[in-house]
């Protein structure tokens, strides 16, 4: 068993917000009385909050804390260590939330892989904000990511509290030997060499191993803790949402039972596609077809600044290069979106995915999963990339503020450019190249990605899927629709929630253009959660298939529990 970090949260600082409530996770972010040394406790308040955040609608408009979800103080004791699965380099952190007011009756560990590339605490929205309320005990894991950047400059990464140490000084979270002063960030995600998406469904049942174990500490009257007496969910969303699928496919040994996975990324052969194939594909195209007036009242579908005009560029620059045909920009652009639609994309799914063009998040996952794909250190990443530290003066936050995915505050990512107003062609085009190319990267790549196939869950074992239609990062065309239809044919009898109006970012809806236009996700997993939990300790009959028909934007005006259409039963 590894070093266990065991720490108390009571009195003004309790498990589901630090303390901080409702008020104080909208808030702004908690200042560090020493904003160059902050303490873990200040470390782990901003890291909850910004958890938080990064997941739910916390607008005025958005309805939660009124219409679906709560933030209670939440007494208790956490338990954090580095574990490390056989045949990795690296470990990935597992933390276990045990409340005071745990459930003897009901015994239930949330075990919950973080969304994205996010640290630990990345899926306490979701996980923590159902289970801890209800007395039951949470077991995260950062599944081989997180913002635990390790920096050259002063060979300085983070330690088990989440502070910064040296090489040396402590064990930390992600070190990278050999490297020199210039020789940029390393990223745990991007440069582990371990690829460690290929390993999510093990990061997910060995959390769920720790949280066992945790559990007897916690609660030593009432151990031993084993899948035979505890109820073990996983449940995720995005790439979360992945590992737990992934898991359940891995579970040989019946460690769960039951999942809930939100929005998942997710590969099934032959079947959809992955996640590199349709993000390259979009870093290319859809800046072209954004000019197109299908996409006139899309949120956020202008560049950055309002103008057009780095559109209208790449249209020039894909025509020059064979990849779009027109010899005006409006024929280009209606070209890219027929090249689009082609491949699968819908239009609801390509309305939202306008964001995450403006917000060049594109690229930025391109150049991450390249790198971890190809198992690359930090100053040989593909393409010229590079992550580079901008801002010293940031570096003793990132793990707390950062997503796990550069470039961010005191984080940028150079590279894969060109002088002109198309500057990020050549990434773009080079990242696409290792997906559809003939090189030995390319080939390497794409056997990385076949690694990252999910398997078949045991038969029986309860799933349920709930994605949004309209998502723009992680289409359900591309990933749910066909991992579900797989399920089916072979005989397994998943439920699934297709919620029309959902789209990927519940934060985003703080912003009225997409306030106005979806209903968030996060109370449909709230729902899906209660309604297995019900399944597990009473044998209700799980839902069938749910379409809430009845779910609407809000439009101008808050959010009612009218909008979601979500029944009791």
């Amino acid at each position: 068993m590894p070093e266990v970090r065991v720490t108390d949260h009571r009195h003004g600082d309790d498990l589901l917000s630090a303390g901080l409530g409702l008020a104080g996770l909208v808030g702004l972010v908690p200042s560090c009385a020493n904003p160059f040394a902050p303490t873990s406790q200040e470390l782990r308040r901003r890291a909850i909050q910004s958890s938080w955040k990064g997941i739910a609608d916390f607008g005025v408009l958005g309805g939660f804390g009124e219409v679906y979800g709560a933030v209670p103080d939440v007494p208790g004791r956490e338990f954090t260590a580095f574990d490390t699965l056989d045949g990795a380099r690296f470990p990935h952190r597992v933390l276990l939330q045990a409340p005071d007011a745990f459930d003897e009756k009901a015994r239930c560990l949330v075990v919950a892989p973080s969304s994205g590339s996010r640290g630990v605490y990345g899926a306490i929205a979701l996980a923590g904000g159902w289970a801890l309320p209800r007395g039951f005990a949470v077991a995260y894991t950062d599944k081989g990511a997180g913002a635990g950047y390790f920096d050259p400059s002063d060979m300085s990464g983070v330690a088990l509290d989440g502070r910064r140490a040296r090489v040396g000084e402590a064990p930390l979270e992600f070190a990278v030997e050999g490297l020199g002063p210039l020789d940029g960030l390393g990223v745990k995600h991007a440069h582990s060499q371990d690829n460690p998406e290929a390993d999510w469904g093990r990061h997910v049942l060995a959390a769920a191993r720790f949280g066992l174990a945790m559990l007897d500490r916690a609660y030593p009257r009432l151990a031993p803790f084993t899948p035979a007496n505890t109820r073990i969910i996983a449940t995720g969303l995005s790439n979360g949402g992945g590992a737990v699928l992934r898991a359940a496919g891995d579970d040989t040994d019946g460690v769960l039972s039951g999942v809930v996975a939100l929005e998942p990324n997710i590969h099934v052969p032959g079947r959809g596609r992955p996640l590199y194939d349709y993000a390259t594909e979009a870093a290319l195209l859809l800046p072209c077809a954004l000019t197109s007036p299908h996409f006139a009242s899309a949120p956020f579908a202008q560049a950055m600044g309002g103008s057009p005009l780095p559109w209208v560029v790449r249209g020039a620059s894909l025509r020059a290069l064979g990849l779009v045909e027109g010899a005006t920009p409006t024929a280009q652009a209606a070209d890219a979106l027929a090249r689009l639609r082609g491949t699968g994309w819908r239009d609801e799914s390509l309305a939202t995915a306008a964001s995450s063009t403006s917000l060049d998040l594109w690229r930025a996952l391109g150049a991450t999963y390249a790198s971890s794909y190809l198992r690359c250190p930090p100053d040989r990443m593909p393409c010229g990339f590079v992550f580079r530290n901008t801002m010293p003066a940031l570096r003793p936050t990132w793990w707390s503020d950062a997503s796990g995915v550069p470039p961010g505050p005191g984080v940028a990512m150079p590279g894969g450019t060109m002088p002109g107003m198309d500057a990020n062609l050549p990434g773009e085009q080079g990242l696409r190249a290792l997906w559809d190319g003939t090189s030995t990267d390319a080939a390497k790549l794409r056997r990385s990605v076949d690694a990252t196939r999910v398997s078949l869950p045991a038969e029986g074992l309860p799933v349920i899927v709930v994605h949004g239609a309209a998502d723009g990062l992680v289409p359900a065309t591309f990933s749910a629709d066909p991992y579900v239809a797989w399920l089916r044919a072979s005989g397994r009898s998943p439920v699934y929630w297709r919620v029309p109006h959902a789209q990927h970012f519940d934060a985003f809806l703080a912003f009225p253009d997409f306030g106005d236009r979806h209903v968030p996700l996060l109370p449909y997993g709230y729902a899906a959660l209660d309604r297995l939990m019900a399944h597990l300790a009473t044998g209700r009959a799980l839902p069938e298939d749910a379409v809430p028909a009845g779910a609407r934007p809000r439009g101008p005006g808050k959010l009612t529990a009218s909008h979601l259409a979500l029944t009791s039963g």
